[in-house]
């Protein structure tokens, strides 16, 4: 799985160079076997941020994507399309993507992260519960009929300066209730910018999602 998403790294038109950053030897094997590049990182780091944070302050770049390794399916050009989020604002830290929820039963998912956006196309907060709450409708399968809902897809681009920030400042209380590494950047009062995609990525993280994951790529 750590294979594809590098490769479909590599196909991102924006990006100067993919590096996995691991703890695992396996992992850096399958890599290399595959052509690519890999760095072992401390097995006590925190999150994936912490992990890139950890290459990041020995390369010279200003921007750097965190492309999450259960994104098998990630689109290149939602890869270059989070590269560009700190080109085109320069007052933001961090950038994402998040998809339009168009099922309930993805509501209630706590595997699948929940994001509010204000109307200037910040995060205010992601969580694995359900967010906004209705409090005037008993039925969730209305939910969707009152307001916007939206998912955050696993990647992120963050700027040097704000990624050497990042690792210094300890896991936050939010971060530890949600086990979500962007709340760190939320609560010590950063701000990550959000863009909407409409591709769809197949995210692995259940054993269900393997299974559907090998179904897809059968098909294909």
């Amino acid at each position: 799985m750590i294979v594809r998403v590098y490769k479909q790294a590599i196909q991102a038109a924006h990006l100067y160079d993919v590096i996995v950053a691991t703890d695992n030897e396996r992992i850096v094997s399958a890599v290399v076997d595959a052509g690519g590049k890999a760095v072992m990182t401390p097995s006590n780091l925190a999150s994936g941020t912490d992990r890139i944070a950890y290459v990041a302050k020995n390369i010279d770049a200003d921007i750097f994507v965190n492309i999450q390794g259960d994104e098998p399916f990630i689109a290149p050009i939602d890869i270059d399309r989070t590269a560009s989020i700190l080109v085109d604002d320069l007052d933001a830290s961090a950038g994402t993507l998040v998809k339009r929820i168009t099922n309930t039963e993805e509501l209630t998912d706590p595997n699948i992260v929940k994001v509010v956006i204000d109307k200037y196309g910040r995060a205010l907060y992601f969580s694995r519960s359900v967010i906004p709450y209705q409090r005037d409708v008993q039925e969730k399968e209305k939910w969707l009929n009152k307001s916007e809902y939206f998912k955050h897809i696993g990647i992120y681009s963050y700027t040097r300066e704000f990624l050497l920030k990042f690792k210094e400042m300890g896991i936050s209380q939010l971060e530890r209730a949600e086990k979500l590494e962007q709340l760190r950047v939320l609560e010590n009062g950063y701000f990550i910018k959000v863009l909407q995609t409409e591709n769809e990525p197949l995210c692995v993280d259940t054993p269900e999602d393997l299974r559907r994951a090998r179904e897809f790529l059968e098909k294909s």
